[in-house]
């Protein structure tokens, strides 16, 4: 690796998940990219055709804070507590909105998720 490569990756290596998240933002911006890795077919059908004409069902899903109400302060702390963020972290997500909360996660934990975050005034979308 180069010097140059080196730096950037000891810069990166220092920063939280949160400042990573908005430096990939960024880039994507000024150069016109898109970081997310290519999709294949989601669901390819089978030798024999698809399976009764329906799609694999969903497995990971997205949930992502869409709203935070008028108790900010409380969603906050309810994000925090979902993910292990630290304060800084967790107010700069909630101010972000829309911003996911946890990717990745079974349809169970979204319906929790989303569940929290609406007893606090809040509103999450399950993608």
């Amino acid at each position: 690796m180069s010097e140059a490569i080196e730096q950037v990756v000891e810069l990166v290596e220092n920063m939280s998940l949160l400042e990573v998240a908005e430096l990939v933002s960024a880039l994507e911006e000024k150069f016109g990219v898109s970081a997310a890795a290519p999709v294949a077919m989601a669901a390819m059908p089978g030798a024999g055709g698809e399976a009764g004409g329906e799609a694999a069902e969903k497995t990971e899903f997205d949930a992502v804070l869409t709203e935070i109400g008028g108790q900010k302060i409380k969603v906050i702390k309810e994000v925090r507590g979902i993910t292990s963020l630290g304060l800084k972290e967790a107010k700069a997500l909630v101010e972000g909105v829309p911003a996911p909360i946890k990717e990745g996660v079974t349809k169970e934990e979204a319906e929790e998720i989303k569940e929290k975050i609406a007893a606090v005034g809040g509103a999450v979308e399950i993608k």
